[in-house]
């Protein structure tokens, strides 16, 4: 069987791996030029932590993690109003016990794959013509190949799904606002912590540690219709700067180091539903298929694990479109779970009162006590709602660590 995988990011590599492993021959197409660094923490959890464990990875991740103790909110003068350490639930909070860069991450698997899986970066897929048998694909580069099956992990805004199933509008939610990420000095003064401030007017800005002695940084707001789309680098980020304008806090000093960034990222937040994850030979995996969004924050374990099912189904089965279902039965409830967005969504993230943002801070300063403390143990649970097939040995489970 040849896969080809377009994205090279988390969930494409992973799936190579796991490909390779059942001797299945994969290559990833990946439109940057070069494995691209940057982008903001992402977490590892639950049942995701055993997929790294058995891809032999956990090491290289807890060796390259963030030491990120908590999340606190801080008001205009920095003063901490609220906070959750990362240990408060069993690791699995709102900052989980394992963060980490995704460009790190995604660093430790392509390095993990650069020698079984074929990478062809700096090009994309363009058309997709399949039959019973396989699929055609032309690619931007004027090369054409044939697959057994292509494989969608290529973001929200996929290609992949634009081709085989339909364009974003079909698919692709918006959330009701606007996020930004990238790189900046660390200003000294975090102490490990993720801090996050909001600001009337649904304005949200945070800072997270990373190693090195960087941080990234965020930009967000709300807006009732999604009005931003297809700008350039430099109307983004004068949208930014107009938008937070009013914003105190560290946000003047990050709006003046934005334009430095060489990873900087702007983008609606959305959500991804796809009510059947292939067809034909073409199937989505990840983002492409399933995203909760920034608020929900499962989207990196989603992407793990997935791709350990769906190869698991793929080596099994004697034809995809098996395999693609059982690939979808067996992660439903998983990513029913990791679609569930927090209450109050958008605007609790980014509230537009100072009410809202003081009852906000109440609720979260509630959260360490009963009954808050029992309600949120049961959202955070989410993580964990699956037992993983042994797909070395059929019909076997993998024992729960």
């Amino acid at each position: 069987m040849k896969v080809l995988i377009s994205g090279g990011g988390i969930a494409g590599p992973a799936l190579a791996h796991w490909l390779h492993r059942h001797g299945i021959e994969a290559t990833i197409v990946e439109r940057s030029p070069a494995p691209r660094p940057g982008g903001h923490a992402v977490d590892v959890r639950g049942v995701a932590r055993e997929v790294v464990e058995r891809m032999g990875l956990m090491p290289a991740v807890l060796a390259n993690r963030v030491d990120e103790r908590g999340i606190a909110m801080v008001n205009a003068r920095g003063r901490r109003t609220a906070e959750m350490a990362a240990d408060l639930f069993g690791g699995e909070g709102i900052v989980a016990e394992i963060e980490i860069s995704r460009g790190d991450l995604a660093g430790l698997l392509y390095e993990a794959t650069r020698a079984t899986a074929g990478y062809r970066f700096g090009d994309r897929i363009t058309a997709l013509a399949q039959d019973a048998d396989g699929v055609d694909v032309t690619f931007k580069s004027g090369a054409t190949e044939r697959f057994d099956v292509v494989v969608g992990a290529d973001g929200v805004h996929s290609g992949v799904r634009a081709l085989a199933f339909g364009p974003d509008r079909d698919f692709v939610r918006y959330l009701g606002g606007y996020t930004a990420y990238f790189t900046v000095p660390d200003p000294g003064d975090l102490d490990h912590w993720f801090q996050m401030y909001n600001a009337p007017g649904g304005l949200v800005a945070g800072l997270r540690p990373e190693r090195g002695g960087t941080a990234k940084a965020s930009l967000g707001f709300t807006n009732p219709i999604p009005a931003y789309d297809g700008l350039t680098v430099a109307q983004q980020q004068r949208v930014l700067a107009e938008k937070l304008s009013a914003a105190r806090w560290k946000v003047p000093a990050l709006l003046a180091a934005m334009p430095e960034a060489s990873d900087f990222y702007f983008d609606s937040v959305n959500q991804v539903h796809v009510g059947q994850w292939w067809r034909g030979r073409v199937a989505l995996l990840g983002d492409a298929g399933y995203c909760g969004s920034p608020l929900a924050g499962l989207g990196t374990s989603m992407s793990l694990v997935g791709a350990y099912v769906l190869a698991g189904e793929l080596a099994s089965a004697s034809d995809p479109a098996d395999a693609f279902a059982a690939y979808q039965r067996e992660m439903a409830d998983y990513v029913a779970g990791g679609l569930e967005l927090p209450p109050g969504g958008m605007a609790m993230f980014a509230p537009k009162s100072r009410l809202m943002i003081a009852l906000r801070g109440l609720s979260w300063r509630s959260m360490s006590r009963w009954p808050m403390r029992a309600i949120l143990a049961k959202q955070f649970a989410k993580s964990d709602n699956m037992t993983l097939k042994d797909y070395d040995r059929p019909g076997a489970e993998l024992p729960r660590r």
